[in-house]
């Protein structure tokens, strides 16, 4: 077991300078400077020795290899750099944004969770057979509307055409129902395709007629029995959909006009703020593989035939 801990630990580690270095060249990669941008305003009347001067404090003027140590090891201190257009700290951005994104982010997900449970236990419940076809053409209508658009249908329909949920001053949580269906219904397809397939799956192994045949109801199996190994699978694709659930996070408040981390990154592409969205790209990439990793760490405690291996390999 601490050899395959140790393993999973390690390509996390891997994939995280992977993400730091790639987000490096590309971002060093971009047209234009931002401390140009900013300083070079004539209404500022700094003189280009000034700007030389501004440009040594951020350390734009040292070689790309020396800046790309001087930030990674920066970063290993939790030290992101400071905002050239904000003129503070990176670290407390982060901090001020962080909270609304990772609320939206976690109610979302639950109301995902939620969505593909009720289409995937539905669907087999039903006697109707027309709606159970109409369950199970949901998820793949929910997977191919783009995010944008499915947030600007709400906010056409619930808020100007219904006017259910006011769009100006709408309260912290009232404000904040639109945003979640918006997030919750692309990221709940996946989910619901997988557990559909796990149900379909589990159903024929033997132990399910098993319980059918000792007298247990359908809905009784389907709860007890196969529920429990249908879910296994969508576990480890609900690791992977955290990645979507980020990029789907930061669409959705740059359509509602929320505070939080797609705001501000949205002002750093535009000012190219280059320290800000390195600190994003990198924390984003934490934050992703620390959810899959904890998936596989939670995995083989969940499933005895994978922690059998885990523990024969080890």
């Amino acid at each position: 077991m601490s050899r395959y801990l140790s393993g999973r630990i390690g390509q996390a580690l891997l994939v995280l300078w992977a993400a730091f270095t790639l987000s490096f060249v590309l971002l060093q990669m971009l047209p234009g400077d931002a401390i140009l941008i900013k300083f070079q305003d004539p209404s500022m009347g700094l003189s280009p020795a000034q700007i030389a001067e501004m440009r040594a404090a951020y350390g734009a003027d040292m070689p790309l290899w020396q800046q790309y140590l001087h930030t990674l090891g920066s970063f290993l201190h939790g030290d992101f750099g400071f905002s050239i257009q904000a003129g503070v700290p990176v670290t407390e951005l982060l901090v001020s944004n962080f909270p609304p994104t990772l609320r939206l982010a976690v109610l979302g997900f639950l109301l995902a969770v939620v969505l593909a449970g009720v289409i995937a236990f539905a669907s087999n419940l039903l006697p109707l057979r027309w709606l159970k076809s109409a369950l199970l053409t949901l998820p793949s209508l929910f997977i191919s509307i783009p995010t944008f658009w499915l947030g600007i249908a709400l906010i056409q329909v619930f808020s100007f055409r219904l006017g259910w949920i006011p769009v100006i001053n709408p309260g912290e949580w009232v404000g904040l129902i639109l945003p979640v269906i918006t997030l919750a219904v692309p990221i709940s397809a996946p989910l619901a395709q997988i557990l559909i397939r796990s149900i379909d799956k589990v159903q024929t192994q033997p132990f399910v007629s098993v319980a059918r045949a000792k007298g247990a109801s359908r809905s009784r199996v389907l709860w007890l029995h196969v529920g429990r190994n249908a879910t296994l699978p969508a576990l480890t694709i609900a690791g992977l959909l955290f990645g979507e659930l980020i990029a789907g996070a930061l669409v959705t408040e740059t359509v509602f006009g929320l505070n939080g981390i797609g705001q501000l990154t949205q002002q750093a592409v535009n000012n190219q703020d280059l320290a800000v969205l390195q600190a994003i790209v990198v924390i984003s990439a934490t934050a992703y593989v620390t959810i899959n990793l904890l998936v596989d760490l939670v995995y083989p405690l969940l499933d005895p035939r994978l922690k059998t291996s885990v523990g024969v390999s080890s």
